[in-house]
């Protein structure tokens, strides 16, 4: 099997040599999808507007004005940077256990040229604080 990319985060397989590939298109699409949904504006090199930087709304207040943001903010940085991908829904969750405080967020795309429907969680978890 042929690999395309690293898998992030970097790690040892043996059945491939030195890291563990992702070897499928989505797979790929997946992968930096959510690494635009995480890279914070500022933080890559020689492209300030890149990303939508969701740990930055990990504190923000769990309202329906933070939410639009949020998903304003993801379905223009995906038409900028991903447009052969379309936003189908952007779900929030309150945090586990009644922590209500813990943003949980649910994007669902497609993929138009293959006509794949994805899904990428991203929770906020008192570990990604530290």
């Amino acid at each position: 099997m042929k690999s395309i990319s690293p898998k992030f985060p970097v790690r040892f397989d043996s059945s491939f040599g030195d890291y563990a590939p992702n070897v499928t298109s989505p797979e790929v699409i997946k992968q930096n999808f959510k690494n635009l949904m995480l890279t914070c504006p500022g933080e890559r090199v020689m492209d300030v507007n890149f990303g939508v930087g969701m740990r930055n709304y990990f504190f923000e207040p769990m309202t329906q004005a933070t939410y639009t943001k949020i998903s304003d903010r993801v379905r223009a940085q995906t038409k900028q940077y991903m447009p052969f991908v379309s936003i189908k829904e952007v779900h929030f969750q309150g945090g586990k256990g009644g922590e209500d405080n813990l943003l949980g967020v649910s994007i669902t795309y497609i993929i138009g040229s293959l006509q794949l429907e994805q899904r990428v969680q991203i929770q906020s978890t008192p570990q990604n604080y530290l």
